[in-house]
């Protein structure tokens, strides 16, 4: 078995840092009250010398510009479940360890990715773009995969052979156990691994409990060490709260595009695509704003979806500043494999032309952009009605009547001269009389002989005479 662990050091940072791109210095209190400490902050903080662990007072006194938030553990826990969700999609067994860290075991993926390397690369990628500091390490078994994380090496390390030399030299502090017991071990001059295993097994476990024991027998593979697999919800929900108050919607792409990174991900490892999904933008002192992105076609393309909601929030104006977004995938359905091919693919074509439709819906609301489709009618004005794109019937459906694609929406009256109807012109019957007669169960009952007819101009149009009434002549539509 080969482990690797990703190991989140800054993740209470990170679970309100990475929906902006702004820099100003801030922080991430432990604890409310008089005795609130800092328990992370990031690069501008610690330029004006906050640190974790100092008074959260003396961190005000040091940067006075110092935001500050509380630590969110629940936020935190569902953070790791989503990366954990993201990262199915290299390899079924994925476990999760809280406070920090998700696991992944890799040995059946290593051919499918094109080795360790290449696979190390593109969990980095991935993980950086949804916005996580991350440290990741591979070894034969789990816990010692995290404690290479936890201590910042990126140890590739494939073989439970060369695990001591290296696992040996780690400080016990990775361990993670009481500051009592490292403070033990100090005083009795141990400081790495390596000189825990020197000490008599009896004596460490009476002074330290078995706690120690069990953790280095788990970490260098003399005993299982097995972990639950995770599970992945049926539907995809994730929020995101933000550092500071957003004032424009466009503002919110950069945080929504985080959230829509974890879901392509969660989509990739299921096999799904997402055609409709629902946000919610949060406000301090009013209801949530929210909105629908209804897409023609099952996607889980990261950067259509990107697309698709930056035309949306062009759209959106916020009544007051947002804190918070919150994303849920409503109608999941499975996406089919993919071959390749060396011959045109028709199927490029018409996802291009979903795609435009779906800007424009995003653009200009779903109302605005519409489908065609026939009618069980002969009346012409009655043959048609809207649809939502891509739910009608094809052309290939239809009979192979000769019908105008501009159709007036209402009949325009004719001269007629000498018997013959003029448009810019005398007009010469080309083809015809169609005759229509219908509608007398509904009271608008027709009687029309229709032709096709060309003015001096040489345009096709679509006429018809009354057969009933003044018997005049009509224009109804006009030829491509």
């Amino acid at each position: 078995m080969l482990w690797l662990a990703l190991h989140f050091p800054v993740l209470a940072l990170d679970v309100f840092a990475r929906g902006t791109r702004e820099t100003g210095p801030l922080a991430i209190a432990s604890s409310p009250g008089n005795n609130a400490a800092i328990f992370a902050c990031n690069p501008p903080a610690r330029r004006r010398g906050v640190r974790p662990g100092m008074p959260l007072a003396a961190a005000c006194a040091l940067a006075s510009d110092l935001k500050v938030l509380a630590r969110d553990a629940a936020q935190e826990r569902a953070a790791l479940e989503r990366v954990a969700a993201w990262a199915l999609q290299f390899t079924p067994a994925v476990s999760i360890s809280p406070p920090a860290e998700v696991l992944l075991e890799i040995a059946g993926s290593l051919k499918l990715f094109d080795g360790l390397n290449r696979l190390c690369a593109r969990l980095e990628q991935g993980i950086a773009e949804l916005g996580y500091g991350t440290a990741l390490a591979c070894a034969p078994t789990p816990l010692a995969a995290q404690l290479f994380a936890r201590a910042g090496l990126p140890a590739r390390i494939q073989h439970p052979d060369a695990l001591r030399p290296g696992l040996g030299q780690l400080p016990v502090d990775v361990l993670g156990l009481p500051r009592e017991s490292n403070t033990l071990l100090a005083n009795v001059g141990v400081r790495i691994l390596d000189e825990c295993l020197r000490l008599p097994r009896d004596g460490l476990a009476r002074r330290l409990g078995p706690g120690l024991l069990d953790a280095l027998d788990r970490a260098f593979g003399h005993v299982p060490d097995p972990r639950p697999n995770f599970i992945p919800p049926a539907n995809f929900t994730a929020a995101l709260a933000l550092p500071a108050p957003v004032h424009e919607a466009q503002a919110l792409l950069f945080a929504a595009r985080r959230l829509l990174a974890e879901l392509t991900g969660f989509l990739s490892a299921t096999g799904n695509g997402v055609q409709r999904l629902a946000l919610a933008l949060s406000h301090e002192d009013r209801a949530d704003t929210r909105f629908t992105l209804n897409l023609i076609a099952a996607t889980r393309d990261l950067e259509h979806l990107v697309t698709v909601l930056r035309e949306r929030l062009e759209r959106l104006a916020l009544p007051c500043a947002a804190t918070a977004i919150a994303l849920e995938s409503e109608l999941l359905l499975p996406l089919p494999l993919r071959t390749l091919s060396f011959l045109p693919d028709a199927r490029g074509h018409a996802e291009a032309v979903t795609r435009l439709i779906e800007r424009l819906r995003a653009r200009l609301s779903e109302d605005a952009v519409k489908g065609l489709d026939t009618t069980a009618d002969y009346r012409p004005e009655n043959a048609w009605r809207t649809c939502e794109p891509g739910s009608g019937r094809s052309a290939q459906d239809t009979l192979p009547l000769t019908r105008p694609l501009w159709l007036l929406a209402a009949p325009r009256p004719l001269r007629e001269i000498s018997s013959m109807p003029h448009y810019q012109g005398p007009l010469a019957l080309l083809a015809g009389p169609e005759r229509i007669e219908s509608g007398w169960w509904d009271g608008n009952d027709i009687a029309r002989d229709y032709f096709i007819a060309r003015n001096p101009a040489h345009a096709l149009l679509w006429v018809y005479r009354e057969r009933r009434g003044d018997g005049g002549w009509y224009l109804h539509g006009f030829f491509g």
